[in-house]
């Protein structure tokens, strides 16, 4: 992977305080001044060839690299991103490769690059613009730069295919070969886009850019970094989260083979650097250590469920987050009340590669080589932990063998300078056991939740009364986002209106939270909030459909005349399932929609269950309105591996606290599907166009409902807690 020239006067005046002040050092981007697209401009990228702007560097062999500033993991930002900036571009996508600039150099030039935060399906949604920007204004300055070669007014000339053609003389030449004169050339203030409905490589299926890599072994993630007289490093942290580490005896350890020393990290957790990662890991867990576990050793999941069951009662205080009418008044007069209590749980990220960073530390510079969400959050990290002006620091990006989350968190890069700086001048990489990456998560929060329904003489859904019991995601990480103490995080999906709304017209509703913060973090675990919330919502409305006697999808239609959008998706399932129509023989259907990450989203399935507990998911049909699609296949792609990543969840994925500790270290007890395992997934991508929507995690919530209403079809028995694995229920 290349990166472009850093120029370290540009930072210069940045003193060390006002970048971690000005920096959300725990995901959330720098507070620098936005400049976009353009902002200072470097003479030359990497190799020596001048850019013509930010985002587009043009060889003289016509190869076109595009700057990505969005991290990928696996969910297609990358390819999506060069895709917006190529078709505005026009130019040959076959020539199209791509760099990651660093967030140093996005500092030094005014975050030229925009946000490098790579989370809540935000990597494309809200970059586009400005991406799209830096392509026309790339490709209006190679027009004009042929324009002035040939004397001829730009308005005459026209780019297609990386050719800028004259067209009352036919001339042409290619942009390799005008690109440096084009670098030379003050940007456009004035640019125009493209309307969507005359792209030619976006809103395309083209193959993605970093699949061969992958497959043929090119690819580097952070866990296969090597620099020369590296060093690596193991670390535990106190199994107790909020532990501190006691002692430990070095003397035991210090003739292993390869052991060059130990280092206490901060006050929790104690580290081992050896020759080989293996070396390190073998006297690591050789060493004699003892923690101070403090209070949190006391608490178990037993003693959360019961704190967050309290939590329940209409008595205790709450954070309102949707409210109309009079609730308490419908369920008083209700003909019909329908109640139930149900519980999500901690889970895991559980990434393929575990946490690492690899850091080289001087006294007068720290580079980090990490994979992670957020480059920004990385480098404030960096920048903090080393002691050192911000322009005597850098992280560099490498592909994430995963993220979903976890990696938006700066946690093991904090502690991997903390290392290097014990050992100034030599390369250290820390990587994380499966074991320490397992018990020191920052995991999907846990949750209850207590549903009250009020129908009618008609069997109208007159009120609904919904309460929350549990975690706050941003009172853990980002406390600056919380509402006047309230996190507004939690209503994904609940909200009266914008990226994450309810869809349901009821007359009088009432949805709040009451907080309950146990001392295991949480963290943003794809999905988020929308993955409990799609549960409490569809499963109860499928509760109360039944419970007034009507089809669950005819039940569904009654409450949404005023949310076509969400009504469209459902529908959608519903036709192509063929929901109207009589299932095959001991085959049931079951179905679901909810709103997250500003796109709409369905499934519907049909399963067969045998024995009452063994079930078979023959078929889930999604759909998705993500407003605009960049990639239609690639969103296919996400739909499918966001159904296993959701189902994985729905039968084993649960984490569970004894003596204050997380008791599931490994993939034996933390489970996920197999490939037999897996369902038919019938995509319909219908972008009503308008708004730009997520599609890496909203449709992960609506898997496990469908599936759940489908059992309840099939067995008439209502599983109200997850995983099914707890309930002896496991796949056919």
């Amino acid at each position: 992977m290349t990166h472009a020239t850093h120029n370290p006067s540009r930072t210069a005046s940045l003193t060390r305080r006002d970048f971690v002040v000005g920096s959300a050092a725990l995901g959330g981007g720098l507070a620098l001044g936005l400049d976009l697209p353009f902002g200072p401009r470097a003479a030359t990228a990497a190799d020596g060839v001048p850019e013509v702007n930010a985002w587009v560097v043009i060889r003289p062999d016509d190869t076109v690299v595009i700057r990505i500033a969005r991290s990928e993991m696996g969910q297609g930002t990358l390819t999506g991103l060069a895709q917006l900036v190529a078709e505005e571009l026009q130019c040959d996508w076959s020539k199209v490769t791509t760099e990651y600039p660093t967030p140093g150099q996005n500092v030094a030039r005014k975050r030229v690059w925009g946000d490098f935060s790579t989370g809540g399906s935000r990597g494309i949604r809200t970059s586009h613009e400005y991406v799209r920007k830096g392509g026309a204004a790339a490709r209006m300055m190679l027009v004009q730069a042929a324009a002035n070669e040939w004397k001829v007014p730009a308005a005459e000339c026209r780019a297609a295919n990386s050719v800028i053609t004259h067209t009352p003389s036919g001339r042409t030449v290619t942009f390799g070969k005008v690109a440096d004169a084009a670098s030379r050339l003050t940007p456009p203030t004035e640019i125009t886009l493209k309307d969507p409905k005359d792209w030619t490589i976006a809103g395309k299926g083209v193959k993605r850019l970093d699949t061969v890599d992958k497959t043929n072994g090119k690819m580097i993630y952070g866990a296969d970094i090597k620099l020369p007289g590296m060093l690596n490093a193991a670390i535990r942290d106190c199994p107790v989260f909020g532990g501190k580490l006691k002692s430990f005896d070095e003397a035991k350890i210090a003739n292993m083979k390869g052991v060059k020393k130990v280092v206490r990290v901060g006050d929790s957790a104690v580290a081992v650097v050896a020759d080989t990662w293996w070396h390190a890991k073998t006297a690591l867990d050789a060493l004699p250590v003892v923690w101070d576990e403090g209070e949190n050793a006391k608490v178990s999941s037993e003693s959360i469920g019961k704190w967050l069951a309290e939590g329940l009662d209409q008595a205790q205080p709450a954070f309102v987050g949707n409210k109309k009418g009079d609730v308490k008044a419908a369920i008083a007069n209700a003909a019909k009340v329908v109640e139930a209590t149900y519980a999500y749980p901690y889970q895991n990220h559980a990434a393929m590669e575990p946490l690492n960073a690899t850091v080289l530390y001087t006294p007068e510079k720290c580079e980090v080589w990490t994979g992670t969400q957020n480059g920004e959050a990385a480098f404030a990290a960096a920048v903090e932990v080393s002691g050192l002006p911000a322009d005597k620091c850098e992280v560099h990006k490498v592909m994430l063998g995963g993220g979903f989350g976890r990696r938006g968190m700066t946690d093991y890069v904090r502690q991997a300078v903390m290392v290097a700086k014990e050992m100034p001048g030599t390369p250290v990489k820390l990587l994380w056991s499966r074991e320490e990456d397992m018990l020191h998560g920052r995991y999907h929060p846990i949750t209850q939740c207590r549903m009250v329904g009020a129908l009618d003489a008609g069997n109208n859904l007159a009120g609904l009364q919904m309460r929350l019991s549990g975690q706050s995601i941003l009172a853990s990480v980002r406390q600056q986002a919380m509402v006047n103490g309230m996190d507004p995080v939690v209503f994904q999906g609940l909200n009266p209106s914008g990226e994450a709304a309810f869809g349901y017209g009821i007359p009088n509703l009432h949805i709040d939270h009451a907080m309950r913060n146990p001392h295991v973090p949480p963290g943003f675990w794809r999905g988020v909030n929308v993955n409990q919330n799609a549960i409490y919502v569809e499963c109860f409305m499928d509760e109360l459909a039944h419970a007034a006697g009507q089809d669950p999808l005819a039940f569904r239609r009654k409450l949404m005349a005023d949310y076509p959008k969400h009504l469209a998706v459902l529908d959608a399932v519903a036709e192509k399932i063929g929901w109207e129509k009589p299932a095959p023989q001991n085959v049931h259907r079951g179905i679901a929609h909810f709103m997250g990450f500003g796109s709409y989203v369905a499934a519907a399935t049909e399963i067969t269950v045998t024995d009452g507990n063994k079930i078979k998911i023959h078929r889930i049909v999604a759909a998705t309105d993500p407003g605009i699609a960049v990639n239609p296949a690639q969103i296919e792609r996400q739909v499918a591996g966001s159904f296993v990543y959701g189902l994985s969840a729905l039968f084993y994925g649960e984490c569970t606290v004894k003596n204050g500790r997380i008791e599931q270290e490994n993939f034996d007890s933390y489970n996920s599907m197999r490939i037999s395992e897996m369902p038919k997934v019938e995509t319909i991508v219908m972008p009503s166009g308008g708004f730009w929507g997520g599609v890496g995690e909203p449709t992960i919530c609506v898997a496990a409902p469908a599936v759940l209403n489908a059992y309840f079809a099939a067995t008439g028995k209502r599983i109200r807690s997850v995983p099914l694995k707890n309930h002896d229920i496991v796949f056919a």
